[in-house]
């Protein structure tokens, strides 16, 4: 790799700001583009065109450009001479409104993640109460473990990104049926001494793709025409609760936003499920009409 600093710089995102492993990957990969186009260009600004040629989204020319600018300044810091990257700008990314996933395509789900397994099927039917529960990324589904869940005082820790814990209350029904599930449903999946809530068909920790698999065979049994993705569970969450009237800072520690900005997406999904209940419900959305024609104005 021709990039100056390129351990020391993976070794500070890693262990000294916290970085979680699929970031640090996301920063390796978008670098390894990056030396690729330095080898062969040396004007900063023909990199967006290289990018374009390259057929990367607006959205993953923003990212590259910003693991850019991160390098460049932790190499500055480091007293390397650096060039103007002032000009350097990521393209504006417009926000992709999130399509929440709403209580009846849950339903729908958890009617259809029952197997000819018991056991199985309470565990599915968990892994869904969980998603739709605690609005948890997958990554943080599937690293819960036993000492997370708090019964006494119905709580949850989710780890999340950089390692930054919080504590998500549960539902009495939700603590209910996580209760019956760890005494009564888990000791029967478990094969070796995992401390994970969720176990696999394997007896094992689930992955990542455990979770894909499982939401994808459950929503083409449900009927969707697309496998239900993991975020569509946290949208819904998100979404639920706002239009019930959870003020944004509440969403936003459940969720685990660094930012407010970023929980304020469900704002407009809110807005935009408002308008579509005036237009259907109220009497102006019908053919009323007090304005007068052309004709009747004219003088």
């Amino acid at each position: 790799m021709a990039l100056d600093y390129w351990t020391e710089f993976f070794e500070d995102l890693q262990h000294v700001r916290g970085r979680s492993r699929n970031t640090v990957l996301a920063y390796r990969r978008d670098l390894e583009l990056f030396d690729t186009f330095q080898q062969s260009h040396k004007d900063l600004n023909l990199i967006f065109d290289f990018m374009t040629k390259k057929g990367l989204s607006t959205r993953s020319q923003a990212r590259v450009i910003s693991s850019v600018r991160t390098y460049y300044k932790f190499c500055e810091s480091k007293g390397m001479s650096i060039p103007d990257i002032s000009k350097l700008r990521p393209p504006k990314v417009k926000a992709a409104l999130p399509k929440p996933l709403t209580l009846d395509e849950f339903k729908k789900l958890v009617d259809n993640c029952e197997v000819d397994n018991p056991p199985k099927s309470a565990r599915n039917q968990v892994t869904l109460l969980l998603l739709f529960g605690l609005g948890c990324r997958v990554s943080e589904l599937i690293a819960l473990d036993l000492h997370d869940f708090n019964e006494t005082e119905s709580w949850i820790k989710v780890v999340g990104k950089g390692g930054k814990e919080r504590l998500i209350p549960l539902t009495q029904n939700l603590q209910q049926e996580l209760k019956i599930y760890i005494v009564h449903v888990r000791r029967k999946l478990v094969k070796d001494n995992t401390s994970s809530i969720l176990i696999n068909d394997r007896g094992k920790r689930p992955s990542r793709v455990d979770i894909w698999r499982w939401l994808s065979a459950w929503s083409e049994r449900a009927g969707f025409s697309e496998p239900v993705s993991p975020h569509r569970f946290r949208h819904g969450c998100a979404t639920a609760l706002l239009e019930s009237g959870a003020d944004l800072r509440s969403i936003q520690m459940l969720l685990g936003h660094s930012s407010i900005q970023t929980t304020q997406i469900y704002t407009s999904v809110s807005t935009n499920k408002l308008k579509e209940e005036i237009d259907k419900h109220h009497p102006l959305s019908t053919d009323f009409s007090v304005t007068k024609k052309p004709e009747e104005v004219e003088p």
